[in-house]
């Protein structure tokens, strides 16, 4: 889980084929993780009117304040357990992060070993851009792994993976109003553009759930390929793209009627570690391609929208490529890279990657943001 454009991306995370859902599995990089770079003793107050990428760690608890233009990681903020979800709030001055107390298991874990979620530490945390401080955590129900943002900033979508629903946010009082029950696994929540609709991709069920934003009602439910990802509708309501990871496709649909409509196979390339794994997605500005993140295959998928056809991969972007996000001018694709511990610049045009910018930890969604003045 358009208004405008959000670019943002999951991780999707929303993890691996044999892993239970947002699961960071084991053994994803060849050698140990990468050393967190040096990030300044006293960070100084974030400049005004400056573009920065904001990247969600799951594993290290922080936000890394990224400056694309440097190739630096600038500064590390605490924001607490398992930052997956990540988005600006609409008027630009705050960024709404999902905060997890469950714990992190993996392909072949058995999870009943598992220590017990931290109930306490579930929520949406909101931080201000302007001073780059956490200044509160919302109720988000349980296990909230991503979200949307209603078109007036008054409510927040989440998806509780542990519970199978999607609870809303209310931001006015602080509490959760509505919980829709939607299916297991449930991950990636996408509004489309008039707000009316959410979309909630479940990958226990290999479907789309779409919910009335008004009444709080199921009406579609959209078979797509297994294990769906990440969500992006067009801006005139009528299409929504959604990545199958373990499908090595996107599946299109008529997001008025919530039926399936088409299929884009994504090839695999020689020489990528794994067949396609698309997980996050986006549209361009103009709304005439959509690049989607292939996950293990180190790589991203540019997709024609008008034909609905493969057109072209992005190699050698990082290991498992999640979040993506666009730079305003659309030049540029960031990519969080959850393997690796880094962070991508893809030149759009030449589809080089011009920057691997290192963070350390586990990159899931990245976020672009200007700071406010």
């Amino acid at each position: 889980m358009k208004h405008v454009q959000l670019t943002v991306a999951f991780a999707a995370a929303s993890l691996l084929a044999l892993g239970g859902c947002n699961r960071q599995p084991p053994g994803e990089r060849s050698g140990p993780p990468p050393a967190p770079p040096a990030a300044p003793a006293a960070p100084k107050p974030p400049v005004p009117g400056v573009v920065r990428l904001y990247v969600s760690d799951e594993t290290g608890g922080n936000v890394f304040v990224v400056d694309p233009e440097e190739g630096t990681v600038v500064e590390r903020i605490a924001v607490g357990k398992r930052p997956r979800g990540i988005r600006l709030s609409r008027d630009g001055k705050q960024l709404l992060i999902a905060l997890s107390g469950s714990p992190i298991g993996g392909p072949g874990v058995d999870e009943s070993k598992l220590p017990p979620p931290d109930r306490s530490a579930d929520g949406i945390g909101v931080l201000d851009l302007a001073t780059h401080k956490m200044v509160r955590t919302f109720d988000s129900g349980p296990d909230p792994e991503s979200f949307d943002i209603s078109p007036d900033g008054t409510k927040v979508y989440v998806s509780n993976e542990d519970a199978a629903e999607m609870s809303v946010l209310d931001l006015a009082s602080g509490t959760i109003t509505t919980r829709v029950k939607v299916g297991e696994e449930p991950e990636a929540v996408v509004l489309r553009p008039d707000g009316r609709v959410a979309y909630v991709g479940c990958e226990g069920e290999n479907e789309v759930v779409a919910v009335d934003t008004a009444s709080a009602k199921v009406v579609g439910r959209v078979k797509t390929g297994p294990r769906p990802r990440g969500i992006a509708f067009t801006a005139d309501n009528k299409t929504a793209f959604v990545g199958n990871e373990n499908g090595a496709s996107l599946t299109v649909v008529d997001a008025s009627t919530h039926k399936a409509v088409s299929l884009i196979k994504v090839p695999p390339t020689e020489g990528t570690p794994t067949v396609p794994r698309p997980m996050g997605v986006v549209l361009s500005s103009d709304g005439k391609q959509l690049f989607a993140s292939l996950g293990r295959a180190k790589s991203i998928a540019v997709i024609d929208v008008s034909t609905r056809k493969f057109v072209r991969s992005i190699e050698n972007v990082g290991t498992r490529p999640w979040g993506i996000a666009l730079s305003a001018d659309g030049k540029r694709i960031y990519t969080a890279n959850g393997g690796s511990g880094d962070v991508s610049v893809v030149n759009v045009e030449t589809g080089q990657v011009d920057k691997r910018i290192t963070t350390g930890g586990s990159p899931w969604g990245v976020v672009v943001a200007v700071t406010p003045r």
